[in-house]
């Protein structure tokens, strides 16, 4: 790290956007554990992948706590309008986890991993609530926003809640009786904040995109978001539909047919979330190609917000071939697996690369750590004073 100049600096300009590495490899390692065509080794590699998931926020948690504890400006984060919304990625990477924990295990009926998954599950749901309670209130109440600066990733502190109840649905999957009852009825209420709010910011994003075009080159990679939170939407309302089938009829029983109903009524707005998360998809895809033919667009951890949101995509695809057995879902998520796994190679390697040379951790050019820029705040001069 040539360009960095003591370890100080690298603490210094680490920033929660790191989280989203490891939501990126977590979903990566869910797509090759369930890729249609079945060939073992891609199992291990899976797993493999999920221990670096791991071993990734691990390292980003240590990193980011070292900083907060050695700087004190956690409130300062806070208010910052663009790395506060960074801080939703950290529950949702934390959900990468818990979703390999219970995937990954669940075939070798491992004992203790049900508490585990659900303890996991029980602390990820605090800080999702957190992330959606407090920063949109920070937005409405302290912090300063241009509207023409507004891009997609005002969406991240409120998807955690989505993400979080597709992982419910997983944890209530290795459990039965009432546990599973609570945990698929919980699921749905995060389901139901997370996808209201977000459906309300995709309509003031839509606005913003009218009044004002295209994000910036260096934020446009962004665009991608809306894809993520339409993507675990879908996924997430099947996942909960099935177990919903499995569980009420024995947990609540004077609601004799609720679990079907849900059941049939998870997959079919799961495919309606599916059919808007394509008009996304193309969209997002146009938007880049559109930019990159008019200059260069340049590599940031935003980069990283292509990753996680796609793969979400690519999950609802799988469950809705599941549940009908079309061939043409299993292979759209064949491919499109297959593209995403080596944008990720693409990115990770260009991370490192970037974050050795420093250029990802320059404390006086932190635009680059966040997923936008920022461009409002004309008060600090001193680039040593910066958050």
């Amino acid at each position: 790290m040539s360009e960095l100049d003591t370890l100080r600096d690298v603490i210094r300009g680490f920033s929660p956007a790191w989280f989203t590495v490891s939501m990126g490899t977590g979903i990566v390692s869910m797509l090759l554990y369930g890729f249609p065509y079945e060939w073992s080794p891609l199992k291990y590699i899976a797993m493999g992948i999920a221990l670096l998931d791991l071993l990734t926020f691990v390292v980003t948690l240590v990193l980011f706590t070292w900083r907060l504890v050695q700087y004190r400006d956690f409130f300062n984060i806070l208010l910052h309008p663009q790395m506060s919304m960074s801080l939703g990625a950290a529950p949702m990477a934390f959900t990468t986890l818990i979703t390999s924990i219970v995937t990954i295990l669940a075939p070798y009926e491992v004992a203790w991993m049900p508490t585990l998954a659900l303890v996991l599950w029980c602390i990820n749901i605090v800080f999702a609530v957190l992330s959606f309670l407090a920063i949109p209130f920070l937005v409405t109440s302290h912090q300063k926003h241009a509207f023409e600066n507004v891009n997609a990733t005002l969406l991240l502190p409120v998807v955690p809640t989505v993400v979080t109840s597709s992982a419910g649905a997983l944890v209530a999957s290795v459990h039965s009786g009432t546990t599973a009852v609570a945990v698929v009825l919980i699921s749905y209420a995060l389901w139901a904040i997370g996808v209201g709010i977000s459906l309300m910011l995709l309509t003031f994003y839509v606005v913003r995109l009218v009044l004002h075009k295209l994000p910036p080159p260096d934020t446009i990679i962004s665009a991608f978001i809306p894809l993520g939170v339409l993507g675990q939407a879908s996924y997430a309302i099947q996942l909960m539909g099935v177990q919903a089938l499995r569980v009420f009829p024995d947990g609540l029983s004077q609601m004799t047919y609720l679990g079907e109903v849900l059941h049939d009524l998870g997959f079919f707005i799961g495919f309606l979330f599916w059919s808007l998360a394509v008009w996304w998809l193309a969209h997002a895809i146009y938007s880049v190609l559109y930019t990159r033919f008019h200059g260069p667009v340049p590599f940031n951890l935003g980069w990283w917000t292509l990753i996680f949101p796609t793969g979400s995509f690519i999950s609802s695809s799988t469950k809705l071939w599941y549940l009908t057995g079309y061939t043409f879902f299993r292979v759209l998520v064949s491919i499109m697996s297959v593209g995403v796994i080596t944008l990720w190679i693409f990115v990770t390697l260009n991370t490192i690369r970037y974050a050795w040379t420093g250029e990802l951790l320059k404390p006086i050019n932190i635009r680059h750590l966040e997923l936008h820029t920022y461009s409002e705040n004309k008060d600090i001069q001193n680039p040593e004073q910066q958050v």
